[in-house]
């Protein structure tokens, strides 16, 4: 389809020909045909490479709470401290069932030396001997545990406890994660696997911070989900400010390169399923054209099937040139 064949679109009320501008210079672009990255998108998660999730061991009220979601901690600072009263009884009774034994088989192993007793009997205190020294331990441990410590240096990435909440072993209390390594897991079908293997490449658009960012690398997992049939692919990033775990990505997988010409996104107008471009004349005219278009190429490029032709001056600010086409008018 010739783009000089295009007719004049209709957006909202305001019927668009061509005018002369004078007001101000606008933003343009030449449009050519060149080199661009052929990619395909999908959608991902931003994860923590190092993170940990630090759960309760024994059972008690949260008494005292040290630290909050956001906030940075280093490696054995203490988060958070459980009511360890049940604990600290237990391991009295362990201290004191450790002393009994520990008599008992001292008063066995003597009457064993003065052939008063069996040496069955002497084998038999050694293990109760060794059982409460055992118990004694697990118990000091347990008491231990209402400290709750930082196991890495990281920042909080949620509290799952409040003050006053009771505790259970095995539920989680924070959420610690290291901010400098970050990663993003994407889900490719299973009809993609086969050249997913030769990507190296890849770039990760963040739409909520406006930014792209070359991968590191690209792994792909040797292992598909039984009910979705998708795989996992690892895509490792570099330092991302503001990028944290939870928040979502783009991922566009790098499979080759082709010649194409293109469009910066910004300079495309749409209503609906109408796509359209304000282009400038070679007479210094405002001409407003209609497109059509393809996939998503390189950074912010749509490939156009349809509309313009190599050399066109595209506007690349559609509001300051619909502003200055009105007013022509």
């Amino acid at each position: 389809m010739s783009a000089n064949i295009l007719r004049p679109l209709v957006f909202g009320l305001l019927l668009v020909s061509t005018a002369v501008f004078s007001v101000e210079p606008l933003p343009v672009v030449a449009v050519q045909r060149h080199a661009v990255d052929l990619t395909f998108p999908a959608e991902s998660l931003v994860e923590a490479v190092q993170q940990a999730t630090v759960g309760a061991q024994l059972a008690g009220r949260v008494l005292e709470v040290k630290a909050d979601a956001g906030q940075s901690v280093k490696k054995g600072d203490v988060l958070m401290r459980i009511d360890a009263r049940e604990a600290a009884e237990a391991a009295r009774a362990a201290e004191a069932q450790y002393a009994n034994a520990k008599v008992s088989y001292e008063r066995t192993k003597s009457l064993v030396a003065q052939k008063f007793m069996s040496g069955a009997a002497l084998d038999k205190a050694k293990a109760d001997f060794d059982a409460a020294a055992a118990n004694r331990s697990a118990a000091g441990a347990s008491q231990s545990h209402a400290t709750i410590v930082a196991p890495i240096t990281g920042i909080v990435a949620r509290r799952h406890a409040e003050l006053g909440d009771m505790a259970m072993p095995g539920v989680p209390l924070f959420t610690i994660y290291q901010p400098g390594s970050l990663r993003v897991t994407a889900s490719i079908p299973q009809h993609r696997l086969k050249e997913m293997r030769s990507v190296k490449t890849a770039r990760v658009e963040f739409p909520e911070l406006g930014k792209w960012v070359d991968s590191n690398s690209v792994q792909l997992l040797p292992t598909a989900d039984a009910s979705t049939h998708v795989s996992q692919v690892r895509v490792s990033l570099p330092d991302v400010a503001d990028a944290m775990p939870g928040m979502f990505a783009r991922v566009h997988f790098v499979t080759g390169q082709a010649e194409k010409l293109t469009v910066p996104a910004v300079a495309v107008l749409r209503r609906g399923e109408v796509a359209a471009v304000y282009v400038q004349t070679p007479d210094n005219r405002l001409s407003l054209r209609q497109l059509r278009l393809g996939d998503a190429v390189g950074q912010g490029e749509i490939e156009v099937l349809a509309g313009l032709a190599s050399g066109d001056k595209v506007v690349t600010d559609p509001v300051k040139a619909a502003i200055q086409l009105k007013s022509g008018q």
